[in-house]
């Protein structure tokens, strides 16, 4: 971590490098909303759950999958119609969700997320006395 303006930045990483220096590609999604929560499923084929970052910054939630693209690159392919490349997606985040309580899955090479919204906002029965 270095210092400038009196601002904490962090240094690159590994996550970044590969964001600027190798092909990526938006994952599809699918989002869908319940009373509870909003739930994403995104498919990341060929990424393992060790390979999957999920970090909120700024009500945005980023999400990146790393391949090999060494290994890929040396498939003698027949037919290729997926996009190769790691993964990247940037979602804007209501406030309606809480941050603190977002859960995810990995299986399959897809990843689900489920964004619980607040107590606050959600469905109440108020019983009449």
């Amino acid at each position: 971590m270095s210092e400038k303006n009196n601002i904490a930045v962090e240094e690159k990483d590994v996550w970044q490098e590969a964001l600027e220096n190798e092909p990526w590609v938006a994952p599809i999604i699918d989002i869908y909303e319940t009373t509870d929560d909003f739930q994403a499923i995104l498919n990341m084929p060929g990424v393992s759950k060790e390979n999957v970052k999920l970090k909120v910054e700024e009500n945005n939630l980023i999400i990146m999958g790393k391949i090999n693209l060494a290994e890929v690159r040396e498939r003698n392919y027949v037919l290729n119609e997926s996009e190769i490349g790691n993964y990247y997606r940037r979602l804007k985040i209501s406030d309606l969700v809480d941050v603190e309580k977002i859960d995810a899955t990995m299986e399959n090479g897809q990843l689900k997320i489920k964004l619980p919204k607040h107590e606050r906002v959600k469905p109440k029965n108020i019983s009449i006395k």
